[in-house]
């Protein structure tokens, strides 16, 4: 065969050799070009199915934990009963069967609402909500909380099982902004480390909440605000109580534990009102507090324009119950530091939350998830 035969044959060999494909696109152990065409096929795979995960960077990232999401009760009493092997053998045994909606299932669905708004009119953006399931659930539980998450089309991607260790360390790691499990000394560890968290609780009743709108509603003194004032309450009653807020009235109280979630709902309602929306934001927050408007109102109001925050509605209640007025907003959470108006308003159907920050928690005590609220 002639040189030229020999270099021809060469070429086509080295055209039809995957190996040599690979090195002309990088070199071995390389594969970029391959990698890049994998990541595309799997987006548009992805897309078809379920909204894109977006970047943890960028998104408002809110852990939940299964027995916050689900209604894990029974499931519960297997394992403080019987222990933590039948408890794993009860879940793979029913592990086609879908867990009921649990407290906070109403809420991720209104995320996933507002992040279908916010796909509408910025695309290319993730700044959004991202629900992880924050879990110290064993993986080999995880296949009944994925096929809950799917029978329930939950854009739920990112999970953090721990088997049976405290998920507190990977809570930062995630960038959380809001925390919500069923176990008081996980949130507490949690606000102790800098983190939005709060204590939600199993309700006897299942209200129609808006499927178009979320509705945030906190507290104001420990929870947006620090304790400052509650402290002063508790030392010296109530009419010093007025005239320190008088006297300090243009004194921007000091953050409490929930300022920054307000925050972040603020920033993405900023995003709706960028596009003259204001009317048809889907985000809606109010300030439910037990001040009084006349004497001590307006240091709370002067303290959220300080921040550059605002609340949608503000309800100064002077000392009067909570539950009535919450059962008109009916929020997919409401965030109080108070046990006495989380349970008056789980009374009345609303989804509260213990927030257990500051003086208050001297005074009261979270209740069990496994205890229902007792009928009045």
């Amino acid at each position: 065969m002639s040189e030229e035969g020999k270099v021809k044959k060469q070429e086509k060999a080295s055209s039809a050799d995957p190996q040599s494909k690979q090195q002309d696109a990088g070199g071995p152990g390389d594969g970029q070009a391959d990698w890049r065409e994998a990541q595309k096929e799997f987006e548009k795979l992805s897309s078809t199915k379920k909204p894109r995960t977006p970047k943890s960077q960028d998104a408002i990232t809110i852990a939940v934990s299964s027995r916050c999401l689900f209604n894990m009760v029974e499931e519960r009493k297997i394992y403080q009963q019987s222990g933590l092997e039948s408890y794993v053998k009860h879940q793979q045994e029913h592990e086609e069967e879908p867990l009921k909606k649990g407290p906070a299932f109403p809420l991720v669905k209104a995320l996933e609402t507002v992040n279908f708004r916010l796909r509408q009119l910025y695309p290319e953006s993730d700044e959004i909500f991202d629900v992880v399931l924050m879990t110290n659930n064993h993986a080999q539980v995880g296949v009944r909380l994925i096929n809950s998450i799917n029978h329930y089309d939950l854009s739920i991607e990112r999970f953090c099982m721990t088997g049976g260790k405290s998920p507190i360390g990977y809570l930062k790691a995630y960038l959380t902004n809001l925390y919500l499990s069923s176990d008081s000394e996980k949130v507490g560890e949690a606000i102790e480390a800098g983190i939005a968290a709060a204590i939600m609780f199993q309700s006897e009743k299942n209200l129609n909440l808006s499927d178009q709108q979320l509705r945030v509603a906190f507290d104001g003194d420990a929870v947006l605000f620090s304790d400052e004032s509650e402290k002063i309450v508790k030392a010296h009653g109530l009419d010093t109580f007025f005239e320190h807020e008088q006297k300090f009235k243009d004194k921007p109280l000091a953050q409490g534990p929930l300022k920054g979630f307000l925050e972040v709902l603020g920033k993405l309602q900023k995003k709706f009102h960028a596009k003259d929306l204001r009317l048809d934001c889907p985000i809606r927050t109010y300030l439910v507090t037990a001040r009084s408007a006349a004497s001590s109102g307006a240091r709370a109001l002067k303290t959220l324009r300080s921040w550059g925050l605002e609340v949608d509605e503000a309800l100064f209640l002077a000392g009067a119950p909570k539950g009535p007025l919450l059962e008109k907003i009916r929020p997919h959470i409401f965030f109080d530091d108070q046990m006495f108006h989380v349970k008056g308003a789980q009374a009345l159907g609303t989804v509260a939350a213990h927030v257990p920050y500051g003086i208050g928690q001297k005074y009261n005590k979270s209740t069990p998830i496994t205890e229902l609220p007792k009928k009045s």
